[in-house]
């Protein structure tokens, strides 16, 4: 085949030499011919034209065309032949009229992603915020933010830990350990503190509360087994939990806490946030508690607790965990940084069974080893010094007064009593039964008011819509009655 008629099958060649553009001319000319390869214009085993003849058609250096032809046959587009020059490759296969491959990749049928991940494949797409919440005046969205967290004290924890004596933890592959320094103020510093006594052998640090989950959850569930679940709950666990494939059982919560049936039968696991229920932010009685590890101990269930938003209580101090009440070790603590440092921090710890743990850290080590070496070091020396507990309290102060702002401005401003709480980083709001709250969500965005409508944290078909949470860590105080004044116009 002449360069002519090569110039003739590959349109646009010329042009597309002759355009202004950062790209190399070589790289230009080789995307030409792969262009005309992938759309069959060029078919398996035709020669291309000599460098030199080519060259002069083009009106370009030989040295282009010679490089560009390299890159096609390293990309297997072409075959070089000794003494001869390049043929296109026959192994692509030979277009159809429509320019489609019946022989090479582009022949195969699409990928049904759908069919290959499952029914759970689009999961509840339900998202109670919008993603550019950030920007809206009046974001009452749920969940910690940056803006309190330490920079100073974690520059100088993380100049710390890449001196020479910390260098091995925090930049050396540590395999499937922990950093010692960090188990050991977990051990000392976070779970006294919540009546809690353990071993090094029991604790296991995650990239936070989600990922414990997800490895509690592969441990422990699958095919055929149940978890019972708070309704409403975290919507994240049940996610988790159901792409395990377990059966999920409804469990209501009261002005106590959850309420477990009269036994635990038929339940693998049983997920509760007694600390700060999530998301009406109640905390389960001692009573309910006690009953509910007899009856996971009598009907042999795991008990797994997130205990969520426990240190932010304002008006008491905080009742021990769940987990400082087991004997037997039948609960499982999941524990996070993230709420308390930064919620891109991304650290977390699980507290178990040392058997339980070591499997665990087996199936970590499969997944990413372990999490970042300098990232637990830091924390670890953040502790250490006493910085980490300096920064609850302040972070305490900042949410309680927060706290008082948005129960005196809801109180003043909606046109009916919501419940109150004593703690948290949001409130739980049940409106009248015909409220919409997602039409509510919807609307308030064009006042700047970001709320969360709360259909999500429910099981089942018939989800009442009249809930939403506030939210008021992220929230700047000094916004927080114009946010409610504004939100009350659109109720």
């Amino acid at each position: 085949m002449t360069s002519e008629q090569i110039l003739a099958r590959v349109a646009g060649l010329s042009e597309s030499l002759s355009n202004e553009t950062e790209k190399p001319r070589y790289r230009r000319l080789k995307d030409g011919f792969t262009r005309a390869i992938e759309r069959g214009e060029l078919r398996g085993g035709e020669m291309l034209p000599s460098s030199r003849a080519l060259a002069d058609q083009l009106g370009i250096s030989r040295n282009t065309v010679n490089r560009a032809y390299r890159e096609l046959a390293v990309e297997g587009f072409v075959e070089p032949i000794e003494r001869v020059g390049y043929v296109v490759n026959d192994g692509l296969g030979e277009a159809d009229a429509g320019g489609r491959y019946r022989d090479g990749p582009a022949a195969l049928s699409p990928v049904r992603w759908d069919e290959r991940l499952g029914a759970l494949v689009g999961g509840d797409d339900e998202r109670p915020r919008p993603a550019g919440w950030r920007s809206y005046p009046y974001p009452f969205v749920v969940g910690p933010g940056p803006e309190g967290f330490p920079i100073g004290s974690w520059t100088r924890a993380m100049r710390t830990a890449l001196r020479e004596e910390h260098r091995g933890t925090s930049l050396h592959n540590l395999d499937d350990r922990d950093d010692p320094l960090l188990v050991e103020q977990i051990r000392r510093t976070i779970l006294p503190a919540r009546g809690i006594r353990a071993t090094p052998d029991q604790i296991l640090v995650t990239l936070g509360t989600q990922h414990g989950l997800h490895l509690v959850a592969e441990a422990l569930l699958g095919s055929g087994t149940t978890v019972g679940v708070e309704d409403p709950g975290y919507p994240d666990a049940r996610r988790i939990f159901l792409k395990q494939e377990a059966k999920l059982v409804p469990l209501p919560v009261d002005v106590h806490g959850v309420t477990a049936p009269e036994g635990l039968s038929g339940m693998d696991m049983v997920f509760v946030t007694p600390g700060r229920q999530f998301p009406t932010n109640v905390t389960m009685t001692i009573g309910r508690r006690r009953r509910l590890l007899a009856q996971a101990a009598r009907d042999g269930a795991l008990v797994v607790e997130d205990d969520y938003d426990s240190e932010y209580c304002y008006s008491r101090r905080p009742p021990p965990a769940l987990k400082s009440l087991d004997t037997a070790g039948r609960v499982v603590y999941v524990g996070s940084f993230s709420k308390f440092l930064a919620p891109g921090l991304r650290l977390g710890f699980v507290v178990a069974d040392p058997v339980l743990i070591d499997y665990l850290r087996r199936l970590r080590h499969d997944m990413l080893r372990h999490p970042p070496g300098i990232i637990q070091r830091t924390t670890a020396l953040m502790m250490e010094v006493g910085d980490y507990g300096r920064v609850i309290r302040r972070h305490r102060r900042v949410l309680r007064s927060k706290w008082q702002a948005i129960t005196e401005a809801v109180d003043d401003l909606f046109p009916w009593p919501v419940q109150s709480t004593d703690g948290g980083m949001s409130l739980w709001v049940a409106g009248p039964e015909d409220l919409d709250a997602a039409c509510l969500a919807e609307s308030a965005l064009e006042g700047g008011v970001v709320i969360e409508p709360g259909r999500s944290c429910f099981l089942g078909p018939d989800r009442p819509a009249h809930y939403f949470q506030l939210g008021f860590a992220v929230i700047e105080r000094e916004e927080i009655r114009p946010g409610i004044e504004c939100l009350a116009r659109f109720l």
